[in-house]
């Protein structure tokens, strides 16, 4: 049997509790831990039963483990798996229906073992832990407190409908980083072929005026004959630049500085800001109206927001929960929260409705996306026009000076 390494918080009094248990997996020591009064906040496998629990793993979990599953799939198994829990079709019935029509080879492996688990007598939300790249832990914990509650249907619509929710953010995001992204690729582009192209050829022109040439042909032809000479090195130092780039965003640090670098970004900073702000609200809203409770709802909404910047924040008001204070005075002091919204969160919590006051939350934030997206064209065009103008300018005096010189030489003689 596995042995677990856990942290929790008691219900009392709210101290720190750890030790060990052994139990079939992470879902098993969570209910453990529950059903006496510790609410778990981490639960690591130890390091000595690790081998033999990935010698006892099936042949469908590790399939379904180095597969990847697309979220629409996702988010079409939590629409189907309300609709047959609501018509009454036992659970086992429907993931084998499920199963049947899938065409993913590492979501019908994932659906084979659920179906195993249930078979052998486990939970369903203990059976899902065995796939963590499918299923979140706000997932989890959703479909556990359904499964306490006896509303696994209703669970299920939530859960679709926080999914569909997440897949129109990320796209509306995607699409608000997109436009400058394509902006600045390319002017670079243009860049790069005017100075390795266009300027040499008028630089031949130019070397039969046997004349000196203004300063700015003089800076323009150098820097070109700098990229035709070095264009190698360059490569190879951009390659370099983005290899060391992604390598040090995959590091805790390195991620932590850009994600907060993003949220500051011109124009599209904002944008990020307020996407993942809803995102965090109406998960939050949702944990609430489920039921979970405020310190686990804080600990799993904290690991769907992407964004580790925000995680921080979001960690930093599930400890001051945890020592007795407040949401509102712990949402204040994150600095990420408007006053509108702190003062909807003091509403919530002095009415008992927070989960009704976050979706409000959410609701702002998102029309104030949407608002933010429908304006990015007015507000990034006045900066491409001063760009493409500052261009367009350098060129004519470097390039087109030289030959109105000439013109004007050749008049007088």
């Amino acid at each position: 049997m596995p042995v677990f390494n856990y942290k929790g918080r008691s219900n009392r009094g709210g101290e720190l509790i750890q030790g060990t248990l052994e139990g079939a997996d992470s879902g098993v020591i969570a209910d453990q831990l529950l059903n006496t009064g510790i609410i778990p906040t981490e639960i690591k496998l130890s390091r000595n039963t690790r081998t033999t629990q990935a010698q006892e793993m099936t042949l469908w979990q590790r399939l379904s483990q180095k597969q990847t599953v697309d979220p629409l799939e996702l988010m079409l198994f939590s629409r189907q798996m309300y609709t047959l829990l609501k018509a009454g079709v036992p659970i086992m019935r429907a993931l084998a229906g499920l199963q049947e029509s899938s065409r993913s080879p590492a979501f019908t492996a994932m659906l084979q073992d659920l179906r195993e688990s249930l078979d052998s007598g486990r939970e369903l939300s203990t059976a899902m832990r065995h796939h963590p790249k499918i299923f979140s832990p706000f997932y989890l914990s959703m479909v556990q407190v359904g499964e306490m509650t006896g509303m696994l249907d209703q669970t299920f619509l939530r859960l679709y409908e926080h999914l569909e929710f997440e897949k129109d953010m990320r796209e509306r995001i995607k699409s608000a980083v997109r436009y400058p992204m394509f902006v600045v690729v390319a002017m670079a582009v243009a860049l790069v072929i005017v100075n390795l192209f266009v300027i040499p050829a008028f630089a031949k022109v130019f070397a039969g005026f046997h004349t000196e040439l203004p300063l700015m042909t003089r800076i323009l032809m150098g820097f070109s004959d700098f990229m035709v000479n070095s264009w190698p090195f360059l490569l190879a130092l951009l390659i370099g630049a983005v290899v060391a780039f992604r390598a040090w965003i995959n590091t805790v640090e390195g991620r932590y500085k850009w994600d907060r670098l993003k949220l500051h970004l011109p124009i599209a900073g904002e944008i990020i800001m307020k996407g993942t702000l809803s995102r965090f609200s109406r998960s939050l809203a949702l944990s609430f109206k489920s039921g979970i409770p405020i310190v686990q709802a804080l600990n799993t909404v904290g690991m769907v927001v992407d964004n580790e910047y925000m995680r921080s924040k979001i960690e930093q008001m599930r400890d001051g929960v945890e020592r007795g204070e407040s949401i509102l005075r712990t949402a204040n002091a994150t600095g990420v929260f408007n006053a509108t919204v702190l003062q909807m969160i003091a509403v919530g919590e002095e009415t008992g409705d927070m989960d009704g006051l976050m979706f409000e939350v959410a609701g702002m934030y998102e029309r104030e996306v949407e608002y933010e997206i429908k304006n990015l064209s007015a507000n990034i065009e006045p900066i491409m026009i001063v760009a493409l103008g500052v261009l367009v300018l350098i060129l004519a005096l470097g390039i087109f000076l030289p030959m109105w010189d000439l013109g004007k030489a050749a008049l007088h003689n």
